[in-house]
C-alpha cells in the first residue's frame, strides 16, 4: 500500500511540473494574414481628427507585424507613415516600428 501511495505522489509531482512548465512557456503567436484592407475601420480617424474606433484599434495590433511590410511597399509607405497614421498608432498603444 504505501508503494502506491508512492507512485500517486510521484504521479501527482510529474504532471504538477508539466502544468506549471506549460504555463511558463511563452505563448505562439497565432499567424496573421497582412491585409491593409483589414485597417479600414481606421480610415476616417486617420483623415481626420476623430478618434480611433476600438474596432480601429483592434485591427490595428492585429496588423501590428505586418506594419514593416506596409512600410516596405511603395503604394502603402506614404499612409503607414502619415502623420495620421502615427496619431491613430499612438493613441491605440501601437508603437511604431522600427524597420
Amino acid at each position: 500500500m504505501a508503494m502506491k501511495k508512492k507512485m500517486g505522489a510521484i504521479s501527482l509531482m510529474v504532471m504538477l511540473a508539466l502544468i506549471l512548465a506549460a504555463a511558463e512557456r511563452p505563448h505562439m503567436a497565432e499567424a496573421v494574414t497582412c491585409s491593409p484592407a483589414a485597417l479600414s475601420p481606421c480610415i476616417g480617424a486617420i483623415t481626420s481628427s476623430s478618434p480611433p474606433s476600438s474596432q480601429c484599434c483592434q485591427k490595428l495590433k492585429e496588423q501590428k507585424p505586418c506594419l514593416c511590410g506596409y512600410l516596405k511597399n511603395p503604394s502603402l509607405r506614404q499612409y503607414v507613415n502619415s502623420p495620421g497614421a502615427k496619431k491613430v498608432a499612438s493613441t491605440c498603444g501601437v508603437p511604431t516600428p522600427s524597420c
